[in-house]
């Protein structure tokens, strides 16, 4: 065992100890000796332990540890105190500058048992009122957090979309200085906007291969090194591996199309289109007889039944959207006041309304709403309806689904509101059979609108709750209960592999950012991604809705109950 090792789990065992708060002398003495370890001019290795009891700054106990730890290659205190922290705060201690004292406040005070919650906190903004932080401090913890997780080859969808779109841009102009106008393509998991991605995938299509091959060392933002039947690679300044195919320019289209698509999706269709050569993308699915589908759908599903019977849907965009629902103001764990989210949505994204859905009383942790604050936040709204007319901001609440099934509030306050979002938020360990029966008692109640957040998941952190996602949609769909796409890159969910069935059933789906700040409501951008993935059409999303068509059906829903 090197002296660096020893010394790192020496550091760890002192960052613990801090951490559970044990005596300062005690933690004093063990990150010294780290240090001095760290620094040693010799090996430890071989040592006996008396030898090791002579190192100055050691001590009697630590040489005994270290002795331990040679011996063994393990160390009975670090041990023991391993056993009573849980792996994801362990894993906090990884990321430079979240020391001991502040994760001691991020697990016992905020709850936070992992860095991808902590990552979701950040985002919403719960980071900000505990002791010792403020906004930079969060700020640089999701920034740490980010470039943490692409370390480890895996990066949200949502994290690289900007570095990559500014690679292939850099890539395009680089390609003037080749001859004969090269083609360029982006391929794999990112053009079919995976919520995860794992690898950078692009396609050139050049006339001269050899020139082409040759000017690539010129391209300096990356250094491709050479593979086999002309594949290059590189590592990005992001973090993820970059595959480069260069082919014939003849040969262009098929290799987009091959490097582009899910395997099963790319057999089927090629087993009909044949090899080509093909002009264009469109020639392809034309020649297999099919109508052409977006990459996004290219995964091997039902897309290629539906094209030959030109039943594709029009997938939902951007423009589609007329409001946005499900967002969080100052009234609990918001950056922005409820002014300032309405007239962003309104002057700068150009939509009719928002729905604001403050926690509920139970989120103690994010200042939820009490009955008294609930009633406040109504009059400000009806206030700033009348100043922003006919800008619309709907009266909501983000209720908690408690433990039993039942919602955060009486019938009366529920009554209030002109639409609920039900989600879970706490303990999220249940087995699949009552986290189920759970889901579907909320689902039941009258005032739920939408079921917020489904599962629950994390990205790269947290897996979801244990649903049956059948039985969910099918309550849903027997109660005309919204489904959310909750659009925020951590989250996407519901997962796009149930938005198929879910549409289906006739469960309308919305695209909600969840924004806890004015920039969150461009994360809609990435829940249009995962709804166009999923086969949404805007006439099946509820945020696609008119503000006249959306506050009929609110008020429909009002009048049934």
């Amino acid at each position: 065992m090197e002296n660096k090792t020893v010394a790192r789990t020496l550091r760890l065992l002192s960052q613990l100890m801090e951490l559970h708060n044990e005596n300062p002398f005690k933690i004093k003495s063990v990150a010294n000796a780290a240090f001095k370890m760290d620094k040693l001019p010799y090996a430890i290795k071989g040592k006996s332990l008396e030898e090791i009891g002579q190192i100055d700054g050691l001590g009697k106990s630590i040489s005994a540890k270290v002795w331990e730890l040679l011996e063994t290659g393990s160390m009975n205190d670090l041990q023991s105190i391993l056993a009573i922290t849980p792996e994801g705060i362990v894993e906090m201690l990884s990321i430079k500058g979240i020391g001991p004292k502040k994760i001691a406040v991020i697990w016992k005070e905020l709850g936070i048992e992992n860095v991808g919650e902590l990552f979701y906190a950040c985002n919403e903004n719960r980071l900000v009122e505990a002791k010792g932080f403020g906004l930079k401090t969060q700020e640089e913890i999701s920034r740490l957090i980010a470039f943490n997780l692409a370390a480890h080859g895996k990066s949200l969808y949502a994290q690289i979309e900007g570095p990559v779109n500014r690679l292939y841009a850099d890539l395009a102009v680089w390609l003037n200085t080749v001859s004969g106008d090269p083609l360029l393509g982006l391929a794999g998991d990112f053009r079919r906007c995976a919520e995860i991605i794992e690898e950078i995938e692009l396609v050139i299509g050049a006339d001269d291969l050899n020139e082409l091959v040759d000017k690539l060392a010129d391209f300096e933002p990356l250094t491709f090194e050479p593979e086999a039947d002309g594949k290059f690679r590189a590592k990005s300044s992001f973090g993820l591996e970059i595959k480069l195919y260069i082919v014939p320019k003849l040969d262009f289209y098929l290799n987009w199309f091959t490097f582009t698509g899910n395997k099963l999706h790319v057999e089927e269709v090629l087993a009909l289109a044949g090899t080509g050569p093909f002009a264009s993308e469109q020639e392809i699915y034309h020649s297999a007889g099919l109508d052409f589908v977006e990459p996004e759908l290219r995964e091997g599903l039902n897309e290629i039944q539906l094209a030959k019977e030109h039943k594709l849907p029009v997938l939902i965009t951007d423009q589609d959207l007329k409001g946005s629902l499900h967002n969080h103001s100052t009234w609990s764990d918001g950056v922005h006041t409820l002014e300032e989210m309405a007239l962003f949505c309104k002057e700068n994204l150009n939509l009719e309304y928002l729905g604001i859905c403050d926690h509920s009383r139970s989120a103690f942790y994010a200042n939820g709403l009490n009955e008294q604050r609930v009633y406040a936040q109504h009059r400000e709204i009806e206030a700033l309806n009348s100043k922003l007319a006919p800008f619309r901001i709907f009266k909501g609440i983000e209720s908690d689904i408690l433990n039993d099934g039942s919602l955060d509030y009486s019938n009366e306050i529920l009554a209030s509101f002109d639409f609920v979002v039900a989600s879970v938020h706490s303990n999220l360990r249940m087995d699949e059979e009552k986290a189920t029966a759970r889901l579907i008692k909320a689902i039941e109640n009258p005032y739920t609108t939408i079921l917020g957040h489904p599962t629950g998941r994390l990205l790269l952190s947290r897996k979801g709750y244990p649903i049956d996602y059948t039985k969910v949609i099918d309550a849903c769909a027997a109660n005309q209960v919204v489904i959310e796409i909750n659009a925020n890159p951590l989250r996407l969910d519901l997962d796009w592999r149930w938005h198929r069935y879910a549409l289906e059933k006739g469960v309308l789906l919305s695209i909600n950012p969840d924004a806890h700040r004015k920039e969150g409501f461009y994360d809609m951008h990435y829940g249009v991604l995962m709804g166009r993935k999923g086969g949404l059409t805007a006439k099946q999303c509820l945020n696609s809705y008119s503000l006249s068509d959306i506050s009929a059906l609110f008020e429909g829903r009002t009048k049934n109950i």
